[in-house]
């Protein structure tokens, strides 16, 4: 009997340590040393990270996101107009946290910025922000990458000249349930809408509403949605703003303004990531230019409003990408210039973050995600 109870102790055990260990994958720009993607063990217990691989010559891998069932990763390569945009596709060992290069493909525009994949792990989606061009994939049973079954292209400007003189598509984001596709268009201040579907060659095809228009010189970057699926929260790049949204089958539907700065700011705006605490309790936001900080907004569940409740410096400069672990224990923020990844304690009460004095040194980090390891 003793025995029996130790061996279920020592299982439990291993399972609690196991579900806190995630594969955290780390997207960087290379041509300063970095190897492109690295990868890590994070452990959402301890806030611990260590080393496992690299890989050795993958071009400025700005942007990446495992598959859903974990066993590929996908990138896109910028290549500053020098060359036509690529995506690659590597396999993902989830024993030994390994990557093994699969193939490349055009991404269809120049200086593709956001890869997302659906939740079948048969189409990926792709943004290129200096064409302005969003890209649809099929995706090889094999992992690898089929060239585009479809490209569209964004046309328009806006008030900004210097940087809304074009359409430049920022991200491509799928609807929780998987229908609907938004892309944010930072040059033309609109949100585009289509309808997904998957069984088609074309997938892509315009909504009923087929787009939502943001402020003048506001420049929408990334949208994120509520784990209640109710509400969606878009980050302004020009402005400095938090734009919440009601969401009900593929419409937006304004609810509030919001800065991600203070009144009295008068540096320079550079607002990047924007992301909902696994609960659903707080929203944060990512702050370039001279503030260099994490915005922290408690949501009313009710109504969806976000309500300030505090600034946190990130440590480092230029926070181009930032990830909560799946647990809500912790923030991880990837300072670009400043090469390191930042390791915040979250409280879930309260919302505030806590340097926990650990952080990750690799060149140019600038996109972060995390993968739960199964062993």
């Amino acid at each position: 009997m003793k025995k029996l109870l130790s061996l279920i102790i020592f299982l439990l055990c291993s399972f609690f340590v196991s579900a806190q260990n995630y594969y955290l994958a780390i997207g960087t720009y290379t041509g300063t040393g970095s190897k492109g993607i690295y990868i890590y063990n994070f452990n959402a217990q301890t806030g611990k990270a260590s080393w496992i691989s690299n890989t050795d010559s993958v071009t400025n891998p700005s942007y990446l996101t495992f598959s859903h069932d974990g066993n590929f990763i996908y990138a896109v390569n910028e290549t500053n107009g020098n060359d036509p945009g690529k995506v690659s596709a590597f396999s993902f060992n989830k024993n030994n946290g390994t990557l093994t290069f699969l193939n490349t493909v055009l991404s269809g525009g120049d200086d593709p910025c956001y890869v997302a994949e659906n939740n079948a792990d048969k189409w990926i989606a792709v943004a290129n922000y200096s064409s302005g061009s969003a890209s649809a994939f099929r995706v090889n049973k094999n992992g690898s990458l089929q060239s585009y079954s479809q490209l569209i292209q964004d046309i328009g400007s806006s008030v900004n000249k210097e940087r809304q003189e074009k359409a430049h598509v920022h991200e491509t984001v799928f609807s929780p349930d998987y229908k609907y596709l938004f892309t944010p268009d930072l040059g033309t201040d609109k949100v585009m809408i289509y309808k997904f579907n998957p069984l088609i060659k074309k997938p892509l095809q315009p909504a009923s509403s087929s787009f939502v228009k943001t402020l003048h010189g506001s420049g929408p970057r990334h949208i994120t949605f509520h784990p209640n699926k109710k509400f969606a929260y878009l980050i302004h790049e020009l402005s400095g703003t938090v734009t919440a949204y009601s969401y009900n089958n593929g419409k937006l539907k304004t609810i509030q303004e919001i800065p991600t700065h203070p009144e009295n700011y008068t540096g320079a705006i550079g607002s990047a990531e924007i992301y909902v605490s696994p609960d659903g309790k707080f929203l944060y936001a990512s702050n370039r230019g001279d503030e260099n900080t994490i915005t922290i907004f408690s949501i009313n569940k009710s109504t969806g409003k976000l309500k300030l409740v505090s600034y946190q410096s990130v440590l480092g400069k230029n926070p181009r990408n930032f990830i909560i672990d799946p647990t809500g224990n912790y923030l991880l923020v990837a300072n670009q210039d400043s090469d390191n990844i930042i390791i915040f304690k979250r409280n879930q009460i309260s919302g505030l973050l806590k340097a926990t004095g650990d952080e990750i040194h690799v060149p140019k980090p600038v996109c972060l995600q995390m993968l739960k390891k199964t062993k």
